[in-house]
């Protein structure tokens, strides 16, 4: 799909230019994002930039999309543990949601803090 060898796409996993998923059987596994990728190294290759060079622009260019995607995440989980908690408050059940709340990650039981909050 991306115009390559498979031993370039094994050089430039090596390098760490590409991510590969892994199956159960140790296969190597590329979304469409890393053919995107692999062309933009060729594009990069082909107006003579260095593979550092290159390395380092696919840093500047992806790294706001890794921050979103990990701010998404923690969303996610945040979600997920407010929901608990407001489930344990819905029926009053004061050990089990002081028990939740020992369990809680700091954003989370400032989260908590800031709606309960609210709703007193």
């Amino acid at each position: 799909m991306a115009n390559v060898t498979k031993r370039t796409v094994d050089y430039y996993t090596n390098l760490g230019l590409l991510k590969a998923e892994r199956s159960p059987s140790n296969y190597r596994y590329y979304d469409y994002s890393s053919v995107e990728r692999i062309q933009f190294i060729e594009d990069c290759k082909a107006k003579g930039m260095s593979l550092d060079k290159i390395k380092e622009k696919i840093i500047e260019k992806y790294a706001e999309e890794v921050d979103v995607l990990e701010l998404r995440l923690k969303i996610k989980d945040l979600e997920k543990e407010m929901t608990e908690v407001l489930d344990h408050l819905e029926k009053n059940d004061e050990e089990k949601y002081k028990e939740f709340k020992s369990k809680l990650s700091q954003d989370s039981l400032s989260l908590v803090k800031t709606l309960l909050s609210f709703i007193n």
